[in-house]
């Protein structure tokens, strides 16, 4: 990994000098270096600016990016003890189902920052290509099943059980297809009034529709055969085989499973590569601690103890469309200078998404992020729009950057801690070392006297995931202030 950190990163080389001032064009804002990430840096031969000074930076977007980290240990690490804010079993949204939108809204909105202006398409093109295999990789390797996690000090994976999708993979697809419809789909149009932003940008809005079609399509036209799945030996305490039959054919469902996401996965990456522990197993009919992981209930349907991917395929598709989004909002950033006309016009956009989410919720179009349905994108990359509108309005507008200095620095390094923390490699590493016994090490220790001083399991463990949020914060500031960024 030490590879992938370089000190006074490099910033992308510019792709077309700026044409001559055209109208409507922000020059307050640079386009970002990477997926999760950016140096603080406007050029090769520019010095790290001061960031109480600099007005060029979309400050906000660094929040909002710091933001996302932080909910995501929180959610993963206090998920546990609180399962309200856990992901939803399989229909509905919590705090955590906020985690993945978010992270793909930044996204599309950073990608219309770097490409503003494009001479060499294919040069251009070249660039995406690497940078979305390299984080394609770098996914595998964090969720392949290579590293156990916090409570399992063990390392490798059995190749024929690999996990090929992931967090990191999925935004990798939606970066890819997002950035390939940003270089070839833009048209050389001036915007100088509402009907030239529409041309300039309608060719990519009908590859997002399109997009969305195929996926509509398939998850309620294909047809889901009876199927079966292999399940484990300590699994299967109750059943009667090691071959579990799940039975289907039907069209259209959304139920956990009989859906066309989970059968395409299936087919084209196999069973063994899906993840093994899917959310829906904490929903009643397969958890007696429902909403929380538990023992299978008595007369449980076989299909509990099926894996399916919560990044898959078909539901990754979907997931580009919320780059695609945040490319829209990044577009208004580009083209509109004055800030209350970026304000109002993300508004105006962010709040119908969210009604329109939930119109299609009430007609029978359920929110699932595992299924990554028409509602819950919508829903969603709304409410994304709207946290980077608050956001913006606290940081840029009014410029109350203190407050939010530890999630911006945490959003200028988001892989460095997405990696360490949100993938426990850090805390792994921490229990690694121990006295006599595993369980006694400085990660633990500190979260059980927690636990103990607040006579609490629950508020125990949120204290210290607020302390381990505070923690990354402050690394990443001490990253910033020596110019160590990680990039792909």
């Amino acid at each position: 990994m030490s590879s992938l950190i370089d000190v006074a990163e490099e910033q992308q080389e510019p792709l077309l000098p700026p044409p001559p001032s055209p109208p409507y064009k922000d020059s307050s804002n640079h386009g970002d270096e990477i997926v999760l990430s950016s140096p603080p840096s406007d050029g090769p031969d520019s010095s790290p600016p001061n960031p109480a000074v600099d007005n060029r930076r979309l400050v906000s977007l660094d929040v909002f990016r710091g933001l996302t980290i932080a909910l995501m240990i929180l959610v993963d690490d206090a998920g546990g003890a609180f399962p309200s804010i856990n992901h939803a079993p399989w229909f509905g949204v919590t705090l955590a189902d906020f985690v993945m939108p978010f992270f793909l809204f930044g996204v599309g909105v950073s990608i219309s920052l770097v490409f503003k202006y494009v001479s060499s398409k294919p040069t251009a093109t070249k660039k995406v290509m690497l940078r979305a295999i390299k984080l394609f990789i770098f996914g595998l390797i964090l969720q392949g099943g290579y590293f156990h996690g916090r409570n399992h000090l063990t390392y490798g994976v059995d190749v024929g059980k690999l996990r090929w999708l992931g967090v990191l993979q999925r935004i990798s697809i939606g970066y890819l297809l997002a950035s390939m419809s940003e270089i070839w789909l833009v048209k050389n149009v001036i915007v100088d009034a509402p009907m030239a932003f529409i041309r300039k940008y309608y060719a990519q809005g009908l590859f997002a529709i399109l997009l969305c079609s195929v996926y509509m399509l398939l998850l309620y036209g294909l047809y889901v055969p009876n199927w079966a799945f292999a399940a484990s030996h300590v699994n299967t305490a109750g059943y009667a085989s090691d071959t579990q039959a799940v039975h289907c054919e039907v069209r259209g469902s959304l139920d956990p499973p009989c859906n066309a996401v989970g059968l395409i996965d299936r087919i084209i990456l196999g069973e063994n590569h899906l993840y093994q522990r899917p959310v829906y197993r904490r929903t009643k009919e397969c958890s007696v601690n429902s909403p929380d992981y538990g023992p299978l209930p008595p007369n449980s349907p076989g299909w509990c103890l099926a894996p399916f991917d919560p990044e898959g395929i078909l539901s990754s598709l979907m997931a580009a469309i919320t780059c695609f989004l945040g490319l829209h909002y990044g577009h208004i950033v580009v083209h509109f200078k004055g800030q209350r006309q970026k304000i109002l016009l993300w508004s105006l956009f962010s709040i119908p998404l969210i009604i329109i989410g939930y119109v299609l919720e009430v007609l029978g179009i359920p929110f699932s992020k595992p299924l990554y349905t028409l509602s819950y994108t919508c829903m969603t990359a709304g409410a994304s729009g709207l946290c980077l509108t608050i956001i913006y309005y606290i940081v840029d507008v009014k410029r109350l950057r203190k407050p939010m200095v530890l999630l911006q620095w945490m959003g200028m390094n988001a892989l460095i801690i997405y990696a360490l923390a949100a993938c426990e490699l850090f805390p792994a590493a921490v229990q690694g070392f121990y006295w006599r016994s595993p369980e006694n090490n400085l990660v633990d220790g500190t979260e059980a006297l927690l636990q103990a001083m607040f006579r609490s399991r629950r508020w125990g463990t949120l204290v210290f995931v607020m302390l381990e949020i505070l923690f990354w914060g402050i690394i990443a500031g001490f990253l910033h202030m020596k110019g160590i960024y990680m990039k792909l």
